[in-house]
Parts: C-alpha cells; structure tokens; sequence
C-alpha cells in the first residue's frame, strides 16, 4: 500500500497537549513537514519562549532552545552566527513576540539576520490565565478588560508584519491563516517559501498565523473559527507584505 500521508520525521511520535481547537499543532505539522521537505531536519534548530509555544521543545524532532520571555530573536541570532551552517527558526506567540520582545524582534529584522521567525496570533495571553495582549482588539474582553480594551487608554492592536515591513533589511513577510483547510494549504506553501529562503541565507523571513484561542475566548472551536475570521481579518489581513525574491532581492 502506498503511503501518501504520515507523520513528519521532524515531529516526535507523542501527543500534542494543547486545548481543543488550538491551532499550535496545525502550525508545528506545517512547520515539521517543510523542514522534512527541503531536507534541513539534520541542519535546523528552534527556539522557543515563554507561553503556549514553550512546548514546541517536546514537539519537534530536532534541537530546541529555550529562550526567555520574548528573548527568542537574540537568541537565534547568537545560534546563527555562532553556527552559520545551521538554519534556526524561532516559534512566538503574540504575547512573547509584541509584547516584551518588540525590541528583539524590531532589531532582528532590521539587521536583517539570517533566521525566520514563525509568529502566533491568537490576540490574547494564552497561558497564563487569558490577558490582554498588544494583539488583543478593541472592545475584546479578556481577564485584564473585562469591559472590553479600550484603545484610548491602551493604544490599538500592534500589526507585527506592518511594522517589520517599514524596515528595509527583511526578506520575506507574510501573514497567513489557519482558520480553514483552504486557508491552511495556503499557509504551508508560505511556510515552505520561508524556510527555502532560510535554507539559501537570504535573510530575515517573518510568518504570522492568524490563530484561535477558543479556551481563553470562551467559545467553542467552531464559533472561535468564524469569530476570528469576522473580527481579527479587518486589523490582520491575510496578505504578503514583502518578498523580495521578486524583484531580484532587492
């Protein structure tokens, strides 16, 4: 019988422990699955922070480093250069990413270093109990503001691939979704091109996906679906923001 479909070599045969209707797994299988795919699982490394993408150490099948909160973008960077024949990548949710590690990633990106950087965005705190996060929407109700953010007081949500793209030095920038089988087909093709181009050293590459949180939202799988996809696409819209291999790299 021929096998068309299997678990990638580059994901541990154990069980993902995430809440149900998470979409962290879907990104670590499209993530695994590329990296078998461009024949780099003997040649990457991960990081991983602090909130629910500090598992992504038990899950991949390669080397993973722990980073502090938000700590990820310096760390990699340290990794590459000390090891400029690896390949890392980092793995961020919205919380760790926009949040403590703006700096990080903002000087990563600026100087262009050769790492990709898979970001998660589920706009709130994952966690540690359901906060607002920088990603959280107006009027969003978390365990923070239980009367919904209010944006005059907080400031509006941070648009993390908007504010990479105002940079010169990244390569690649896009935000994808995994709110559909559609969508998540789509999504690969973006992860697969990001890490190609980490496998060639182009510089720094940048993917968003725009996730659900059904336990800290308080619905359920289905109703998370097509409540991200009606409130967070008009802040995060599902587009490229920079690719530079179309126009000669530059």
């Amino acid at each position: 019988m021929e096998v068309i479909a299997q678990r990638p070599k580059s994901l541990r045969d154990i069980q993902f422990t995430y809440c149900p209707g998470c979409t962290h797994g879907i990104s670590h299988r499209l993530i695994a699955e590329s990296i078998d795919e461009l024949g780099l699982r003997n040649k990457m490394m991960g990081v991983a922070p602090v909130g629910c993408s500090v598992f992504a150490y038990k899950f991949f099948n390669f080397d993973m480093a722990e980073a502090a909160h938000g700590r990820a973008p310096a760390l990699a960077t340290g990794m590459k250069r000390a090891r400029p024949e690896m390949h890392v990548f980092t793995y961020q949710g919205d919380g760790d990413l926009a949040a403590i590690g703006t700096a990080e990633i903002i000087h990563a990106a600026n100087r262009g270093e050769h790492i990709s950087v898979f970001f998660v965005n589920n706009a709130i705190y994952g966690m540690t109990g359901g906060q607002m996060a920088p990603t959280t929407l107006p009027g969003m109700k978390t365990s923070t503001s239980p009367y919904g953010r209010d944006e005059k007081d907080i400031g509006y949500p941070i648009t993390a691939c908007e504010m990479l793209s105002s940079l010169k030095a990244p390569y690649f920038i896009e935000r994808v979704s995994l709110l559909s089988p559609k969508e998540i087909i789509k999504a690969k093709k973006v992860v697969k091109k990001s890490l190609q181009f980490n496998k060639e050293n182009r510089g720094f590459t940048f993917v968003e996906f725009v996730s659900t949180c059904p336990t800290n939202w308080g619905l359920d799988p289905i109703k998370a679906r097509d409540w991200a996809r009606e409130n967070m696409f008009p802040y995060f819209p599902v587009k490229n923001f920079r690719d530079k291999s179309l126009n000669g790299g530059e």
